[in-house]
């Protein structure tokens, strides 16, 4: 049986190298997942907290002056006011839980105070991605208290507003479209003068799952032990037999010696046959 000292040989060393990145970066995907899993469990608490309190007035939870904060998502508002129709803004590429395709129907609700709140009154399933505002529901008309739950605004370049039209909802690029004053973040409506919305379809609220976090990060550890292992077993391997290309097999067996050439019989006389 042979030493480990093959290991300090250039192919060896490039290969720990390169074992040893893949179980550093294996360990790192891991805790990244499990760190995923900590922060699904914390927002979880939150929106448990939040969904047992009752209704808050909008101001005390939103503010034209700050972002809302994230320990408030989820937390059910109260605020009154007048739907701004004419800037209802239609936010496109929405699916339903069935992948129906949709959109999602925002109006600003400007309340007593001159700062509108913006409210997503619900999903609309149509046959195209982008309807006109005019097929859209009406809402109530008046005065109406609204009630819903607080959002986080979107972020990105998906939140830009063109013609009334966007694909994802942030109040700031909202109030910028329609030159209004607005709560920072949203409400996914709930009730309008304490009845549901039933020309609309409402969010549901988040699943409030661990989701595959904890499985995944299982799986990124067990791929770097599984490098760790197999590196292991290799090296185990090469000095007990030696390098692969060096092994010597068993014996070859002989192939069978060639019997004379036979002679091919023709009855054709010889001066005929071709040469």
């Amino acid at each position: 049986m042979r030493s480990f000292r093959f290991l300090v040989s250039r192919r060896w060393v490039g290969f720990g190298v390169v074992v040893v990145l893949l179980a550093a970066l294996a360990w790192s995907l891991g805790e990244w997942q499990f760190g995923r899993l900590d922060d699904k469990k914390d927002r979880n608490d939150i929106i448990r907290a939040n969904e047992a309190l009752p209704p808050a007035p909008v101001d005390e939870v939103f503010s034209p002056e700050r972002d809302l904060d994230r320990d408030q998502e989820w937390r059910r508002i109260e605020a009154t006011g007048t739907y701004d129709v004419d800037h209802t803004v239609i936010v496109r590429y929405r699916s339903n839980d069935d992948g129906a395709p949709g959109v999602d129907v925002v109006v600003p609700l400007i309340t007593s105070s001159g700062v509108s709140l913006v409210v997503d009154r619900g999903f609309l399933q149509t046959d195209v991605r982008s309807p006109d505002v005019g097929d859209v529901p009406a809402p109530p008309t008046g005065t109406v208290t609204v009630v819903g739950w607080a959002r986080v605004n979107g972020t990105g370049d998906s939140t830009v507003v063109d013609d009334l039209s966007t694909r994802a909802i942030s109040s700031d690029r909202i109030g910028e479209a329609i030159d209004r004053p607005v709560y920072d973040g949203f409400v996914d409506a709930s009730t309008e003068d304490g009845a549901p919305i039933t020309d609309l379809a409402p969010r549901e609220l988040p699943e409030l799952d661990n989701g595959p976090h904890f499985f995944y990060g299982l799986q990124w550890w067990f791929f770097g032990v599984l490098a760790v292992f197999g590196f292991s077993y290799l090296a185990y391997d090469e000095r007990k037999r030696g390098p692969r290309g060096e092994r010597h097999g068993g014996p070859k067996t002989p192939r069978p010696a060639k019997g004379p050439a036979r002679v091919r019989q023709t009855n054709v006389p010889a001066e005929y046959q071709r040469r």
